[in-house]
């Protein structure tokens, strides 16, 4: 007598398989009735932009719609207005917060508007000490606005 070539683990793959196809044709056939049920429209609803930017469920109103011409649209950077030579004084006034003379650089805090903004020895005519009053210009390096042409008040 010959023996069936299927084995037990082939048997249990073919049931697991056959078992699978029947789940997916289920689930099918339950997304298919409850689509009917609902009358076509799907589970997606609708989000909406209205025009402050923000999320709706309702419409636009088309009267709110303006219109904007394409020639009035800018891009890129806008440019900036040249400033007056008259309004603008290239010489601060400021106190030192800290100099180091051994490593040769300080800081200056700027009277008004309070910013602190890196001095070297390089840049000074007068000698100066922490607390002194001093005035100068800026200049930008390397890794911001720096105090140049130092002198004490």
């Amino acid at each position: 007598m010959a023996k069936s070539q299927q084995t037990f683990s082939k048997s249990e793959k073919e049931k697991k398989r056959l078992k699978k196809r029947e789940d997916k044709r289920k689930k099918m056939d339950a997304r298919k009735n409850e689509k009917d049920e609902n009358g076509g429209a799907g589970s997606i609803p609708f989000a909406y932009v209205d025009q402050f930017g923000n999320l709706t469920d309702t419409p636009p109103d088309p009267a709110d719609k303006v219109k904007v011409k394409a020639k009035n649209i800018v891009l890129g950077v806008p440019k900036k207005e040249d400033i007056e030579e008259e309004e603008y004084d290239p010489i601060r006034k400021g106190k030192v917060s800290f100099f180091d003379h051994s490593k040769g650089f300080g800081f200056i805090i700027d009277t008004d508007d309070q910013e602190k903004y890196f001095c070297h020895v390089s840049g000074l005519i007068d000698e100066i000490n922490e607390n002194d009053k001093v005035q100068f210009e800026l200049e930008k390096g390397n890794r911001g606005m720096n105090a140049v042409r130092v002198k004490v008040i």
